[in-house]
């Protein structure tokens, strides 16, 4: 995320460094709204989902949460621009409710659905989006008059549309149900990443061939303070294709294309990381210790990305991706975020927006 964020832009590296900030572009938000859809599990009942009083009382944790990172996610946009992710989590959270006690099966399947169909969908109904009727939409929408993320850009013409991008919170869902401990869950599902992500990106690059691959590679806009998406609109915005013709931009598979095999690929690349990272964790215990610095970001990852918004602006980094050359501030964020949060994790069980965010939680159980 600080590599999008805050690394040289795509077009000012060579190298090492290209595919770096290549592999980082799309791939970093993918996989945390796959880890999001991960953590309501946690809260639902991961391995069997919570029933009764103790299942009203998680989804009213969960649609708490929705609410305040909606409201949070408001207020950043308002206060620095450009596309803040957080508003968009709050209503994949409203969205994921109904999915909550589903089995892996179940959901994996509606994440493969929702892969196959959803950005078909998104293109046709932006084409149908007029000027005058997202004015009208917009004129009615109390978010949109607050800051330039409102209810339509959440669910279709944003950054990180709710339609496309449930496809990667239902597969977050889906893993969670799954035994993540057992060896051959472990070979399966890498397998299983491995497939999507060559099979997805192959494909791609075999039917809309590798200039178009690359340009949409290149096109993409960094979603930190000051960008607003693909040509100002998102991922099917109406500037993204010429004349609202689908031509090779559906078989894309470039960051944030939002196309099937966009999505398809991202899912695999997160699957690889998430088990990757369960297998080293688990089999290298020496590493594990190594690694609790790092560990300790992603306890307060709610903190970590609000943060570097912060010291974004505290310390004049330019958000612009024209405006950045250096590696260096990027290293010296991620460094900081991680010596923030082992300092901190030595003292209090939570990151501090995680703590305030579990007290704004309490009051679900006082729901009977």
């Amino acid at each position: 995320m600080y590599i999008v964020h805050i690394g040289p832009a795509l077009s000012a590296t060579s190298g090492a460094g290209t595919w770096v900030r290549y592999l980082a572009d799309g791939h970093s938000s993918v996989l945390f709204a796959t880890l999001a859809g991960f953590s309501l599990m946690l809260i639902a009942g991961r391995r069997e989902p919570k029933t009764g009083l103790a299942g009203r009382q998680a989804q009213a944790r969960i649609a708490i949460r929705a609410v305040v990172l909606l409201a949070l996610g408001t207020v950043l946009a308002m206060e620095y621009g450009g596309v803040i992710i957080l508003g968009f989590y709050g209503v994949y959270f409203l969205l994921a409710l109904p999915l909550l006690r589903l089995s892996a099966r179940t959901l994996a399947i509606i994440a493969a659905a929702l892969a196959v169909t959803t950005p078909q969908l998104a293109f046709f109904l932006n084409t149908q989006l007029s000027e005058s009727l997202t004015r009208t939409i917009n004129a009615y929408d109390p978010l949109r008059s607050l800051s330039e993320v409102g209810l339509l850009d959440l669910l279709l013409t944003g950054f990180y549309p709710a339609l496309t991008w449930m496809s990667f919170v239902v597969a977050g869902m889906a893993l969670a149900r799954l035994d993540l401990s057992a060896v051959f869950v472990q070979w399966r599902l890498a397998a299983l990443g491995a497939a999507l992500t060559v099979g997805a990106y192959g494909l791609s690059l075999l039917l809309a061939g590798k200039d178009a691959l690359r340009s949409m590679a290149e096109g993409g806009k960094s979603s930190g303070p000051g960008s607003s998406g693909w040509s100002g609109e998102g991922s099917f915005g109406e500037g993204s294709f010429e004349g609202k013709h689908a031509g090779p931009e559906l078989l894309s598979a470039g960051p944030h294309s939002g196309t099937t095999f966009d999505i398809i690929g991202s899912v695999g690349v997160a699957i690889l990381v998430i088990v990757g990272a369960t297998v080293l964790m688990d089999r290298l215990p020496r590493l594990r210790r190594l690694a609790k610095p790092v560990i300790a970001v992603g306890t307060m990852s709610l903190t970590a990305y609000v943060g570097h918004f912060l010291a974004q602006s505290l310390l004049s980094v330019p958000g612009g991706e024209s405006d950045r050359t250096s590696w260096l501030p990027v290293l010296l964020f991620i460094l900081g975020a991680i010596v923030f949060a082992a300092v901190w994790s030595r003292f209090f069980r939570r990151g501090p927006l995680e703590h305030l965010l579990n007290v704004a939680t309490k009051p679900a159980r006082y729901v009977r």
